[in-house]
């Protein structure tokens, strides 16, 4: 029987952007409290050692994400950072995905990005 797992870590930043594209108000500067999660699949688990049972050991999840944080999305203006012109939930999900792809994280599935409680994204290639 084939098996797989998805584990996820959720992170928060607070961060602005303007959509210069928009029809409306998103057209004007202004920010949200992001929520994001990056999904990692695997289809085995850790065999031995303290990671045994794991797919991926939060913690080393977690160090993929410190970095993107700090650099790139908390408390930073999105348009600047990421270079995107027009960084909607949509292109942000993709951009995060590129960069978690780029340093190699294993078994990277997708990533989601709520800008407001009600209103997200998720994001995931299909390869």
């Amino acid at each position: 029987m084939a098996e797989s797992w998805t584990i996820y870590k959720e992170f928060r930043f607070e961060a602005a952007h303007r959509l210069p594209h928009h029809d409306g108000k998103c057209r004007r500067l202004h920010g949200h409290s992001w929520v994001g999660r990056v999904y990692v699949k695997g289809d085995r688990l850790i065999d031995t050692g303290p990671k045994s049972g794991m797919v991926m050991d939060f913690h080393d999840l977690k160090a993929y994400l410190t970095p993107l944080l700090e650099n790139y999305l908390d408390h930073h203006y999105l348009n600047k950072t990421t270079g995107l012109e027009n960084p909607t939930s949509e292109a942000l999900a993709r951009w995060i995905y590129g960069y978690f792809a780029r340093l190699g994280l294993p078994g990277l599935d997708a990533v989601e990005i709520r800008e407001t409680c009600t209103s997200g994204c998720v994001y995931r290639p299909t390869n």
